[in-house]
């Protein structure tokens, strides 16, 4: 079946779905396939759920006719086809971000700074990759009047491959550090693929949002049309100056004559370019100033990422969403700076996708730990095992927790942070 044949079906049935066990009524099911699943099995399932239609790249002969079955050459690039014929039938801004660090967070304070003003529709979640962004396309509806779409990446050319998907006309790139290194290869691929979105941009002649205290990105993207922000510097588009953070963000910013105080939800001054991007990009498309700031107070962290929590035993700093050499040594430098009465600990979770460099990566983070004055250091998992050190190890969080129960931890300031898979979260509970 053709794209223009299958998107006829969709404006019919404009909801889609990849999961047969949440099939809406009168939806179109995406049978996908992988190492370890095969969409393909459950197209039945489906239709007897109730979707409209089964899109499959599988399907043995002797099954019966089933003219609600639709057999594609392959079911990912019909659905990544489709989200992008949607999208070009829109004819609405796309705004593509992009980033080692920080690129949920900036993806929601850009998301409700603009709802201020417009339909938005942006992606939930972490749906950021060949699939996510593909969905997240296909849930908007003529009723939007701008898109946010957060791009990931985990190896060269996987920005490129979205962006021909979503096609953004604006880009913002949050920072670029040492993540997913496994997959990269090297820092100067990370960059590389980052700077994928500035190439389809340049291309294309649109503009991007760049942070002129990046001088990566400000020299990536020299001779484009950028809109710059940064901080302490009232000749760039949107600037401010960092007020506090102890622990959570408050920022000062001009708008013509007039200055505001935000303060955030957000801990930490890391979030700060974070948050003036989000000025940057709501400005550029006339949110005032005031709505623009109210949305930045409003916004409050989810999913582990840069959250405070006071239980009946400590003070919590939980970070533990995801993990890089970059974003751990800016998370242990920020709680290092907090002033408090408390004794301080940290609970660092092993930093996943690092490959080669893993263990180059953690003896620095452990030589940094040395040079500090915490009162207690929990390391967990197996990448820190290796190294002597006079800090407590856990082989996983299982273990952590183990020790928690038998020796509870009162009366400190804990800063938890790790990546996704260790998590570190489960631990939460027993502080």
């Amino acid at each position: 079946m053709e794209t223009a044949d299958l998107y006829a079906l969709f404006r019919k049935y404009p909801s889609v779905t990849t999961d047969s066990r949440m099939c809406s009524k009168d939806s179109i099911f995406f049978a996908l396939k992988g190492e370890r699943f095969n969409g393909n099995l459950f197209a039945d399932k489906a239709l007897e759920a109730g979707c409209a239609y089964a899109v499959v790249d599988e399907r043995p002969e002797h099954e019966s006719v089933d003219e609600r079955i639709i057999v594609v050459d392959n079911v990912l690039t019909a659905l990544q086809k489709l989200a992008n014929y949607h999208r070009r039938k829109l004819k609405i801004p796309i705004i593509g971000i992009t980033g080692t660090n920080g690129k949920t967070t900036t993806k929601e304070l850009i998301a409700i700074a603009l709802s201020r003003e417009f339909k938005v529709a942006y992606t939930q979640g972490n749906f950021n990759n060949h699939i996510g962004v593909p969905l997240t396309l296909l849930s908007m509806n003529k009723s939007h009047e701008i898109g946010v779409i957060e791009m990931g990446a985990n190896h060269p050319g996987d920005i490129r491959e979205l962006c021909e998907i979503a096609e953004p006309n604006y880009g913002l790139i949050t920072n670029v550090g040492k993540a997913h290194l496994e997959g990269f290869g090297s820092f100067e691929n990370v960059v590389k693929t980052k700077g994928e979105l500035y190439d389809f941009i340049r291309a294309h002649e649109g503009k991007v949002f760049v942070n002129k205290d990046n001088p990566i990105l400000y020299e990536l993207s020299e001779e484009m049309d950028r809109i710059l922000y940064g901080k302490n510097d009232p000749s760039l588009f949107a600037s401010g100056a960092i007020a506090d953070a102890t622990p959570f963000l408050e920022f000062d910013w001009s708008f013509f004559d007039s200055s505001y105080r935000v303060k955030t939800n957000l801990v930490g001054e890391f979030n700060f370019d974070n948050a003036i991007a989000a000025v940057a990009v709501s400005k550029f498309f006339g949110i005032n100033a005031e709505r623009i700031s109210a949305a930045l107070e409003e916004y409050e962290p989810r999913n582990h990422r840069s959250q405070f929590k006071r239980t009946e035993q400590n003070d919590l700093i939980i970070d533990a969403y995801n993990a890089n050499p970059t974003s751990m040594k800016a998370s242990l430098d920020f709680f290092t700076s907090i002033p408090s009465s408390l004794p301080k600990m940290v609970i660092l979770g092993e930093m996943k996708e690092l490959g080669e460099s893993s263990d180059a990566e953690h003896q620095k983070m452990l030589h940094f730990l040395e040079q500090q004055s915490y009162d207690r250091v929990y390391l967990v998992g197996s990448a820190f095992r290796k190294f002597n050190t006079s800090h407590r190890f856990f082989e996983n969080v299982e273990a952590l927790i183990e020790s928690l129960n038998a020796e509870p931890v009162t009366g400190h300031y804990i800063l938890l942070k790790g990546s996704h898979s260790v998590q570190l979260e489960k631990v939460v509970d027993y502080l």
